[in-house]
Order: C-alpha cells, then sequence, then structure tokens
C-alpha cells in the first residue's frame, strides 16, 4: 500500500484533525508595515500612554516625570542622602578637575574646555539619566578618537578655532544620534561593537593613549600627530636626539609612582577610597608648586600657561552643517555616539547590579544625548561615563546623580577662581595623570577568559586591539565590526542541517550526534534545519545538505539490507521549527527538493513550520504540492502518524 494512501487512511482518525486545522487555518501574519506601526506603537508611545492614564491633576507633569527621572526621586530626597552625595561630588571633582585638564589636552583642545564638559553634561545628565552612580565627563577613549580623526580634517596648530568648530559640531551628531537611538529603542545598535571587540579596542586605545603622553611626559617638542605605535615610537625615537630637558621626565614620573601608590593603598583598604581620589589633585598642587617656586619653567619644564577663567561659553554659532566636511564629521559624530554609549551603558549597569537596580537603556541614551546637544552649544566636547570616576562615585558612597550635580557645580566654581593658579602647572604631570588611569582599561583577565570560551571572539579582540594599535582607531573598529559580521554570515549561509533520534521514553527529537543514544525510525528521516533563514544565500546550500543526508542514509540502508527495496527511505521530515522565514528562494529550494524526493518514491513532511513560513508556502500554493496532510505541528506527531500509518498497512496485508 502507498504511502499516500496510508496517509488518508490515518487522516481520517479524528484526534489528529484539530492540530492540522488549527495549523492550515492560521491566520494571516501582520504586514510589514503593521509591524513597524506595531513597534512604534508599543515602544515609543505605550509608555508614555500608561503613564498620562495614571491619576494626576496635571499631564504635563506626569509627561515630564517620565523625561525626567528627577522630578520622581527628587520628592523622596533626604537631608541624610544630601551629606553623602556632598562628600562624593566633593571627592569627584577632586579627580574630576586634573583628569578634563588632561584628557582637554589629549583631545587637542585647550584645557578649560575639558572643564567645560565637566559642567554642562553632568548637569543635563542629573535631571535625565537613571543611573545613581554613573559619573559624566571627558574619558580618555573618546578623546583619543576625537583627537585622532578630526586631525585627519583639521590640525589644531595651525587653525585651532577650525578644529574646534569641528569638535562641535561632531559633539552635536554623537548627541543627535543617541538621542535617536534612544527615542525609537535603537539600543540593539549599540550591540555591534561586541563585548570582545570592546575589550581589544580598550586595550589598544590605552596602550596609544599611554605613548601619546611621552611627549608630555619627556617634554618633547616634536612629536607625530598620528595614532598607531609604529609612527608614535619612532617620533619618540627621533625627538630624544633633540634637546630635551630631563626634569619634566624626573617630575611625571615621581608623581605617577605616587598616584600609583596612593592606587594600590586604596585597593587594600576600601576605608581609604579618598586617598587615589584625592592623589592627582594633590599631585597638581605639588607639581605646580615645585615649579612655582623653582622657577623651573625657565629650566625648560613645560607648563600649562593661561587657562581661560570663566564658565562654559556659547558655542552655537560655531556648530557647522555646511560645511564640506559634514559627511566626515558625521562619521565622526556616530561612531564617537556608539563608543561613549557602549562604555556609558557597560559601567551603569555594572554598578547597578551592585546596588540592585535596573537601569533603562534608552533613558541613558536619551540622557547622553541631550547631555551631548547641550554640551556642544556650549563650548564642550563628547562626553560620557567614566569607569573611573564612576568606581570612585561608588566608593564614596553616594545615594542619587546629585553627585555629579555637585561635581559640577564645584568644577564651576573651580573656572571661575582656581584657574589663574594653575598657570606654572607642568605637563608632565598632566600626563602622569592619564597614565595612571590606563591600567583600569586594559582588562587581561577578561581576554583570558574570552580566550578559553570562544576562539572566534578572541580573533575579533585581537583584531580590534592590532588593529587600533598599528593602523589608527577607526581601522581597528572596522576590523573587529567586519569580522563579527563575518562570522555571522557565515554561519547564515553555511549552516548545519542535523540528522535527529527520539530520546527514549519522551517526545523529544534531539541531535544524534549530540544524543548517540536517541533512536532513529526505520524508514524515516528526520532533519532539522538550524538556520533563523532560508533564503537566497543559504537554500541551494541547505538543499544540497538534505540531497546529501538522504544518499547517506540509503547507502547505509542498501549496505546493510539484502532486499533493498523492503527497508528502503519512505519520509523525509524537515523539522523547520527554528527557520523564522524563507523568501522565493527558499521556496524554490523546498520545491525542487519535494520534486526530487518525489521522483524517488519518497515523501517530503513538514514539520512544526513558524507562522511566517507557513504563510509563504500558502502564497507559493507548496502546500498543496506537498499536501496537508503533510504538515504537522510537531515532529513527535509527524513521526507517529507515519508510525500508525506503516503498522496499519502490514496488518492489513
Amino acid at each position: 500500500m502507498s504511502i499516500e494512501m496510508q496517509s488518508h487512511q490515518a487522516e481520517a482518525a479524528p484526534a489528529e484533525e484539530p492540530l492540522a486545522q488549527w495549523l492550515i487555518n492560521m491566520p494571516e501574519p501582520p504586514t510589514m508595515w503593521q509591524e513597524f506601526v506595531g513597534y512604534i506603537r508599543t515602544n515609543v508611545l505605550s509608555k508614555k500612554r500608561n503613564k498620562m492614564k495614571k491619576k494626576s491633576s496635571n499631564p504635563v507633569y506626569s509627561y515630564l516625570k517620565s523625561v525626567f527621572p528627577i522630578l520622581i526621586w527628587g520628592r523622596q530626597y533626604k537631608l541624610n542622602m544630601f551629606k553623602k552625595d556632598l562628600m562624593a561630588g566633593l571627592t569627584l571633582a577632586s579627580l574630576c578637575i586634573p583628569q578634563s585638564i588632561g584628557y582637554a589636552n589629549l583631545a587637542g583642545l585647550d584645557p578649560e574646555y575639558g572643564l567645560y564638559t565637566s559642567v554642562v553634561p553632568p548637569l543635563i545628565y542629573s535631571m535625565m539619566g537613571s543611573s545613581r552612580e554613573l559619573a559624566i565627563g571627558p574619558v580618555a577613549v573618546v578623546s583619543l578618537l576625537l583627537s585622532s580623526m578630526v586631525r585627519d580634517l583639521q590640525d589644531p596648530v595651525t587653525d585651532p578655532i577650525a578644529y574646534r568648530k569641528i569638535v562641535y559640531t561632531a559633539t552635536f551628531f554623537a548627541g543627535a544620534f543617541q538621542a535617536i537611538f534612544g527615542l525609537f529603542r535603537l539600543g540593539f545598535l549599540v550591540d555591534f561593537l561586541s563585548h570582545a571587540a570592546l575589550v581589544g579596542f580598550m586595550a589598544g586605545a590605552a596602550i596609544v593613549i599611554g605613548l601619546q603622553q611621552l611627549k608630555g611626559l619627556f617634554g618633547l617638542s616634536h612629536f607625530t600627530n598620528k595614532t598607531d605605535v609604529v609612527s608614535v615610537l619612532s617620533s619618540v625615537f627621533h625627538s630624544l636626539h633633540h634637546p630635551w630637558q630631563p626634569l619634566n621626565f624626573v617630575i611625571g614620573s615621581s608623581f605617577l609612582i605616587f598616584i600609583l601608590l596612593a592606587r594600590f593603598l586604596g585597593k587594600r583598604n576600601k576605608k581609604l577610597f579618598w586617598i587615589p581620589a584625592m592623589a592627582p589633585l594633590i599631585s597638581v598642587i605639588l607639581a605646580t608648586l615645585i615649579v612655582y617656586l623653582t622657577n623651573a619653567d625657565t629650566r625648560g619644564v613645560k607648563i600649562v600657561k593661561t587657562i581661560k577663567p570663566g564658565f562654559n561659553r556659547p558655542s552655537v554659532n560655531q556648530l557647522e552643517f555646511n560645511g564640506p566636511h559634514l559627511g566626515q564629521v558625521a562619521k565622526i559624530g556616530i561612531i564617537c555616539a556608539i563608543i561613549a554609549l557602549t562604555e556609558a551603558i557597560a559601567v551603569g549597569r555594572s554598578f547597578a547590579t551592585i546596588k540592585g537596580y535596573r537601569l533603562d537603556g534608552n533613558k541613558e541614551m536619551m540622557a547622553m544625548g541631550f547631555s551631548n546637544i547641550a554640551g556642544s552649544l556650549t563650548s564642550c566636547y563628547v562626553a560620557t561615563g567614566s569607569f573611573s570616576r564612576t568606581a570612585v562615585n561608588f566608593s564614596a558612597g553616594c545615594e542619587t546623580v546629585v553627585s555629579n550635580i555637585v561635581m559640577a557645580i564645584t568644577v564651576m566654581v573651580s573656572l571661575e577662581v582656581l584657574t589663574r593658579f594653575l598657570y606654572f602647572t607642568p605637563t608632565a604631570i598632566l600626563a602622569s595623570i592619564i597614565l595612571s588611569a590606563l591600567p583600569g582599561l586594559i582588562d587581561i583577565s577578561g581576554a583570558l577568559h574570552i580566550w578559553k570560551l570562544d576562539k572566534l571572539d578572541f580573533l575579533v579582540l585581537v583584531a580590534a586591539f592590532l588593529g587600533v594599535l598599528f593602523a589608527s582607531v577607526e581601522i581597528g573598529l572596522l576590523l573587529a565590526v567586519g569580522i563579527s559580521f563575518t562570522r555571522i554570515i557565515l554561519s547564515s549561509i553555511r549552516p548545519t542541517v542535523e540528522a535527529l533520534g527520539r530520546l527514549s521514553k519522551t517526545d523529544i527529537f534531539g541531535d544524534i550526534n549530540q544524543y548517540p543514544m536517541a533512536t532513529k525510525t526505520q524508514g524515516l528521516l528526520t532533519l532539522r534545519i538550524s538556520s533563523p533563514l532560508l533564503c537566497f544565500a543559504n537554500a541551494n546550500f541547505i538543499k544540497d545538505r538534505i540531497l546529501n543526508s538522504i544518499q547517506k542514509v540509503e547507502e547505509e540502508e542498501d549496505d546493510e539490507q539484502e532486499v533493498k527495496r523492503a527497508k528502503v527511505l519512505q519520509v523525509v521530515i524537515l523539522d523547520m521549527s527554528c527557520v523564522m522565514g524563507l523568501d522565493t528562494s527558499g521556496v524554490v529550494a523546498l520545491e525542487e527538493l519535494h520534486q526530487q524526493l518525489a521522483s524517488n518514491d519518497t515523501q517530503l513532511v513538514i514539520a512544526s513550520p513558524r507562522w511566517r513560513v507557513l504563510h509563504k508556502l500558502k502564497l507559493a500554493k507548496l502546500e498543496e504540492k506537498v499536501k496537508k496532510e503533510n504538515i504537522f505541528m510537531t515532529v513527535g506527531e509527524a513521526v507517529d502518524f507515519y508510525v500508525r500509518a506503516r503498522t496499519t498497512s502490514h496488518d492489513m496485508c
């Protein structure tokens, strides 16, 4: 009796009809436009509507609370919390002031611009951010990114005003992209930079930043603007042949040792957290006094000189949206936006986990975006969350982002009062402060862990590291993202097709390579397509893999059986539970597979088709060719159906 007749007989069983009807008669899935509209309603408008529905005498106030979390937690703010935030903010400012001056130098800007960046962005973030511990301001990696990419468009030495205009415009673009990511819930774009890529990128950037500080540490006058390690070391080697003053190195290395010893003490005893936090500011004060009292600047020690006093200056009229480099500036902005968001969200989530609360990633992106947009209008460059300053803020016992407000106010006072006293600050001390912060960017244990877990992820790490080190920051990022995408593409176009067997006394079917004890049903071959898409990129490959698996099974059965037609393969069951969608090429591949199997008197059975897959099969009328009775809801149902059909045919014979 043919399999087709058996199928019709078995189909009459009333127990099978409801499942088949549910599967075949399901409604059409939503269209792409309906999905887009639903996404906007669910992710953008629903939260706002829910909050508006809550009882409130003022709907405007309800909306403002959803945008500015400070209006929510500010009502429960207490005096004892302010005492802790005040202490944390002052401690944070003592670390922030010297670091900001050094990072501004790294970004190719005058020192005051680093201090500006520690005023406006933290104030905006404190009103919109959802993290309690994140300390906002300039960071080393973003400073390096800006200087390395903007220098290709404009030299800060020959035309510092034009250079600043590009930096402000890039900062505006970075903030705009970050705000758009948060508004449309596009945080997944940040995930394109994987953890392995970030570890490698940070390590490479740390080494490049450290090499860049050799200029200030040795007091060199002639130095390269390039960031790759070969150019920097070559510049250092050639510069040492010119006259230079070793006093710069003595001052810088002495205070670097002091800062590192202070950090060591802070790690040994958590109660002494204030020592490493205060060490950079103490170093700046002592080094400035030494230079001033000994007139070391007349003996070749390079100093900061004039830092313009006063608060942030408006820079709205310096944004350039019609310049010749607008496309390149936008590219710089989106790269800085992604790097800054990745660092800030990673730091914020790690400390939120310790405190036991959830960080809202979309609110973080919105807060960072508006912080940088406001910063670009007030003479700031790209700001983000700093790991070292956030750790100090956390250790100092901060309760809320009021510590950021205290820090920003302290920096404002310093801009008005203390800048004139920083005239004699040696550049070597700024280099030593930046160098002391770099070990935290190199995660050796993380790299070893990635090596143990996944060798391909480690390749991404190495690519990012070597790209930043020997080429440029952009090349390192492109290599890391490129290898990650290549890995995804290769796994998509070369998926596996697994032969399945039933685990004893269960209705579970597993890969027979993973579960050697799984039993195969004679005359049936069950295969699972382990790809989310059956499309133009992999359809023919999957079809060939299926045919090869069928041929291999038939050869094994022919070798084992003396009578070839007695136990020949009769049914091929395709488990499509992993396939989320298919295109025209996928439909054609299934049609060709069906035709080839039918020519050999073998039936094609489809099990566990997803909603969209079954809809495409209906549109292509392939379910009529395969026959509706050969489409099942589960693999177990399909196997049981054909086992019963075979038993019935034997009984009739």
